[in-house]
């Protein structure tokens, strides 16, 4: 119960991304920089493949993934919302802080010892791996648009 538990946050998390991302391309193909949609596309489809994984795993477990990302979503679609009308840049930091807020909920699901090691693997080995990428590329994106 308690890898569900774990699982089941993780995936509110990843349900969040998709949809923070989701916004931000909206408002990118809206402002037509088709340029800015296509570098943080291939995130959303990180994400979504994440939620795949999750979802598979808890069911996998025997327990019942998420739905949603909860209150924790609506805050993150809430500051979306307002960095995308502050423009591009601060629409990237937005997605940032929500990498680097995902990466850290990694690490610290790391750091359980109930932790099983088919949770554990696909933490390790998929999900941290990926999100620290983002997070690089979303670094050269805002060095980019300084």
């Amino acid at each position: 119960m308690h890898n569900i538990e774990t699982l089941n946050k993780l995936l509110k998390d990843e349900l969040t991304a998709t949809e923070s991302y989701q916004k931000a391309l909206d408002k990118l193909q809206e402002d037509g920089e088709l340029a800015g949609s296509e570098s943080i596309k291939p995130i959303y489809e990180a994400h979504k493949d994440a939620v795949s994984n999750l979802q598979a795993l808890i069911n996998r477990l025997g327990g019942t993934p998420a739905e949603d990302s909860g209150a924790w979503g609506t805050w993150a679609e809430i500051v979306q919302g307002g960095a995308n009308i502050l423009g591009k840049k601060a629409a990237l930091k937005a997605l940032q802080k929500g990498e680097k807020n995902g990466a850290e909920d990694y690490e610290e699901a790391l750091q359980d010892t109930e932790l099983s090691s088919d949770v554990r693997s696909l933490i390790q080995m998929k999900l941290l791996p990926a999100q620290q990428a983002h997070i690089s590329t979303l670094d050269r994106l805002l060095d980019a648009a300084a």
